[in-house]
């Protein structure tokens, strides 16, 4: 099975990399390599491989700039859309990464699959927009997969930068009042090669795949539990600490959202749903906290070479 992966140097990519099953052939693009803003490059470079399957791992996450750069569109919109575009003419199967922030966060209670999106900032917007495309165009020839708080051992992320900053910093303020899950992407990554090898013991037929009719298949996936970006940091420090990766503790304030303005509001509440996925797939969720503690262990090997 021939793999297309998008967003390679990226945190899901670098994982879906480290982690590639045996039988699979993996082709991952960079951005400068393959460009998917460019229809006519999205174009040659999937009908020069033939992929069997495409996992779109590119995105513009940059969520404040997204509010005044065109380029989030450019990126979460048109680009998704070529790929959607060059998928259905070659049959391939898409596997395209969304976000929890298409929703507004006025819910209390976990968001569903079949929950309506209702984005609040332009980033959320432009992802929408995206994964409306990719439906319009494949059907059920895409999944969909809504994700939130990726962190990983490779690139820059919460995690990172709050052990930067508890070993430089005397105290740190954290927003309590924003809840959401936190996703190893490794977790994540695990979880769309489960995706993948159920595809391909499926067997569609190439027949059978151009047909897509209905809507994308839509899934959530992130680890177990819930958290604010409080509970979030004040994990990373009493976890940091046991493992050696601080020599220090600091004090930890939560403040409210309202105390640290940003140019994009941000959903109160997106914890989603993953009950359905998790009976799709087979495969169970872990506790947050679990899989930061593995994440952890695996920076400190990383580090010390």
């Amino acid at each position: 099975m021939k793999i297309i992966i998008t967003g390679k140097g990226g945190q899901l990519a670098w994982e879906l990399e480290q982690t590639t099953p045996e039988g699979i052939q993996v082709i991952d693009f960079n951005a400068l390599e393959l460009d998917i803003t460019d229809k006519n490059a999205v174009h040659a470079v999937l009908k020069q491989h033939e992929p069997d399957v495409v996992i779109n791992a590119a995105a513009y996450t940059a969520v404040d700039k997204a509010e005044t750069d065109e380029l989030a569109y450019k990126v979460n919109r048109d680009g998704s859309e070529y790929l959607a575009i060059a998928s259905k003419e070659l049959n391939a199967k898409l596997i395209h990464v969304s976000t929890d922030f298409v929703f507004d966060g006025t819910k209390t209670t976990p968001y569903l699959v079949n929950d309506i999106p209702s984005p609040i900032n332009a980033y959320g917007d432009s992802k929408l927009h995206g994964d409306l495309k990719i439906s319009e165009i494949l059907g059920n020839q895409a999944t969909i997969i809504r994700t939130a708080w990726v962190y990983s051992v490779n690139g820059n992320n919460f995690v990172k930068t709050m052990l930067r900053l508890m070993a430089e910093k005397d105290q740190l303020s954290i927003v309590y009042d924003q809840v959401g899950t936190p996703t190893w992407a490794k977790g994540l990554a695990k979880m769309i090669w489960s995706l993948v090898e159920k595809q391909d013991k499926r067997g569609k037929s190439k027949e059978e795949q151009v047909q897509s009719l209905g809507e994308a298949e839509v899934l959530h996936w992130t680890d177990a539990g819930v958290a604010s970006w409080y509970d979030f940091a004040v994990a990373i420090q009493e976890l940091a600490l046991d493992k050696g990766m601080l020599d220090k503790s600091i004090p930890i304030r939560p403040i409210p959202a309202s105390n640290y303005p940003t140019p994009a509001k941000r959903p109160s509440f997106s914890v989603i749903d993953k009950a359905t996925t998790e009976e799709f797939c087979g495969i169970e969720t872990i506790h947050w906290r679990k899989q930061l503690s593995n994440m952890l262990d695996e920076l400190k090997i990383k580090d010390k070479r």
